[in-house]
């Protein structure tokens, strides 16, 4: 059982900035999010795609404000459940314990959903047996690279997330064979370039356009079968990873009991974004209210009002008072401590 004082649903930027506003109050969060890595579709979707309403930075690249996200929290120490999906919810005294899909237990006084869209599930191929090779053969992501090492492996996909893994793999893996259905990839024209390269040297396998049409194997897959245009090839593999985006999923949610409306988790905006259900909150782009703007800026605006209320849950009895980090800085349960700065106040004639 992981303990923890808020289980997070949902490690994209609203997710993440959680972590900080709750660490600022002393409180330590953990992260649960069915994609493989934090960031949400910041990360898995459109990592080189530019954002421009983020206060203070005139542009900024969805990739790069979840590595600065990521370095904002890291005093913070937060717990991970990645590539796993909230399912299960149940309560023990005054704890809520969430079962995800891998059967992990989580324990919090808290539950924060900042799932986005909703629970994202992967866009998986109409394939005959796809569930035989699921976790035997088929991934539909990249927890762990070092998992395909000296591996032969089939990406098939045309976004970002198709060739920025092919490129990460085509460095550790035996051979790497990118597919797409199309032979115009849609991912930034840097990364296009690179596999490009990364073919011309022979380093990697680019088949265009292309389809799977066929698994194979005893126990687990062995080979995949592809269409090319008029021919088929049946190439051996010891992987194949279909990158074709993600679908939302808002089933878990209602099995809750939580108010939904067209797809969004109704809250309380006129006090901290709290849901029907008492030390359950909805922030970011999953959640609705009258006015509501789906803007990053406002998922974490609703993040910090929402923590402010979870430490009244967390620790009942116990007074909260604001402190400006200008002034009392920020101490990491890392041991790290970042004093503010002090400036000289110059007086003019």
């Amino acid at each position: 059982m992981i303990d923890t004082d808020i289980a997070v649903i949902g490690a994209g930027p609203t997710g993440l900035f959680t972590v900080f506003e709750a660490g600022l109050l002393g409180m330590r969060c953990h992260l649960i999010d069915s994609l493989s890595k934090p960031g949400g579709q910041c990360s898995e979707i459109y990592p080189n795609k530019p954002i421009y309403d983020i206060p203070a930075y005139p542009e900024i690249l969805a990739g790069e404000l979840v590595d600065k996200l990521l370095e904002q929290i890291k005093p913070f120490s937060p717990g991970y459940s990645l590539g796993e999906t909230a399912e299960g919810l149940s309560k023990e005294d005054d704890k809520f314990i969430i079962t995800t899909d891998k059967k992990t237990k989580i324990s919090a006084k808290v539950i924060a959903i900042a799932g986005g869209l909703g629970n994202f599930e992967p866009r998986k191929p109409k394939l005959e047996n796809l569930e035989k090779y699921e976790d035997n053969g088929v991934q539909y992501g990249v927890l762990d690279p070092e998992k395909f090492r000296n591996k032969s492996v089939i990406i098939s996909g045309g976004g970002d997330s198709a060739l920025d893994w092919t490129i990460v793999l085509s460095e550790i893996a035996k051979k790497v064979t990118l597919i797409h259905r199309r032979n115009q990839f849609r991912g930034a024209v840097d990364s296009v370039n690179k596999i490009q390269k990364l073919k011309d040297k022979g380093i990697l396998e680019i088949l265009t356009p292309a389809v799977i049409s066929k698994l194979h194997g005893d126990k687990k897959l062995e080979s995949v079968e592809i269409k090319v245009e008029d021919k088929t090839l049946n190439l051996a593999t010891d992987y194949l990873i279909p990158l074709y985006g993600l679908v939302p999923k808002m089933d878990v949610f209602k099995s809750w009991g939580l108010d939904i409306d067209k797809n969004a988790i109704k809250v309380n905006n006129s006090l901290d974004y709290q849901t029907n259900k008492n030390g359950i909150y909805a922030i970011g782009d999953i959640n609705t209210y009258p006015g509501k703007l789906k803007l990053i800026l406002s998922g974490f605006h609703e993040a910090a009002i929402m923590c402010h209320s979870a430490f009244q849950i967390v620790n009942p009895g116990k007074k909260n008072v604001l402190k400006y980090t200008t002034v009392s800085g920020i101490s990491g349960f890392d041991g790290s401590k970042k004093e503010p700065k002090k400036t000289e106040i110059n007086s003019f004639k």
